[in-house]
């Protein structure tokens, strides 16, 4: 709710997500993504309402109460890389406290291997040994992401839930960050990466969502979303194309805003696309919601054409 008005901010989100999988949920900002991720957890304000189910090892993680959500979910079935990891750190203290504090918690080590878990872990998150015994406002913006990244690997959840985790690092650090949050996936653990950066994306996702208005509205394996036949939704396919090493080619207009959508597709003002056929709202059929997708390249239908003369 927003003053006496309903904001749908998430709608009609339907997705699955396997142990040793990772997938990467991508748009512009403020079309939901955080939402869902806080949905997820239950960080939700006061006011907001959920609806529908997100099963998790039998836990529907929409309907928990708060006392199951704080013991038996957070930090331990699912492990969190928030998108402002300096209101994630308690101010007041080091991050080697805040490190060796969840370790006790989340692992229950004696206490003489304490220290040594704790820089285990802020290794795994390329955050500097030398580092540990400053406190939060004393980091980088980037510091700051790797610390919090280590606390979120510390307790091996199920699920990590990386929300922008690669926000005010380099190119290197973008790299090693999301390699080690692949690599905590292993076989038994599955990663949701909420991001911008298509190209951190590429590099570890094996399934795409995109999200645009609040609904998602193309899922896609990463090798066909990035490689051939590409995204169908005109929307995703303007994502992709916007990138320098594409096209470089911006999407025009702005996104609506989730308290004026229209009644069909929220995309048709700015898709050159559009029909009348657009006044409707369409389903997420064969992994695209739109009236018109983005067709295969003629090269491959030319090419399924001839397999089935």
């Amino acid at each position: 709710m927003r003053g006496d008005r309903h904001i749908a901010a998430v709608t009609d989100a339907h997705f699955d997500l396997a142990a040793g999988q990772c997938l990467a949920l991508v748009g512009e900002s403020g079309c939901g993504k955080s939402v869902l991720a806080s949905a997820l957890l239950g960080l939700l304000p006061g006011n907001a309402e959920t609806a529908g189910s997100a099963h998790l090892d039998g836990l529907d993680l929409l309907t928990a109460d708060e006392a199951t959500l704080a013991r038996t979910v957070r930090g331990r079935r699912i492990g969190l890389v928030p998108q402002s990891p300096a209101a994630h750190l308690t101010p007041v203290r080091t991050v080697r406290s805040q490190l060796e504090e969840t370790v006790r918690e989340l692992t229950g080590i004696r206490r003489r291997e304490v220290r040594t878990a704790a820089e285990a872990a802020a290794e795994r998150a390329a955050f500097p040994v030398d580092h540990l015994d400053r406190y939060p406002h004393e980091l980088s913006g980037g510091l700051a992401q790797r610390a919090a990244t280590a606390l979120a690997l510390i307790g091996d959840a199920p699920l990590l839930l990386a929300d922008e985790p690669t926000t005010g690092l380099d190119r290197d650090l973008v790299e090693r960050t999301v390699d080690e949050l692949k690599r905590h996936t292993g076989d038994d653990r599955a990663l949701l990466m909420i991001t911008h950066d298509l190209a951190a994306a590429e590099r570890i996702a094996d399934r795409i969502a995109v999200m645009y208005a609040g609904r998602i509205v193309e899922l896609a394996t990463a090798a066909d979303f990035f490689g051939a036949p590409g995204p169908r939704h005109p929307y995703a396919r303007g994502l992709l194309n916007a990138l320098p090493e594409r096209e470089f080619t911006p999407i025009p207009g702005m996104p609506p805003e989730l308290g004026a959508l229209p009644a069909g597709c929220a995309f048709a003002p700015r898709c050159a696309r559009a029909t009348t056929t657009c006044a409707g709202l369409p389903a997420l059929g064969s992994g695209v919601a739109c009236h018109h997708p983005v067709p295969e390249p003629v090269a491959i239908v030319k090419e399924q054409e001839a397999t089935h003369a």
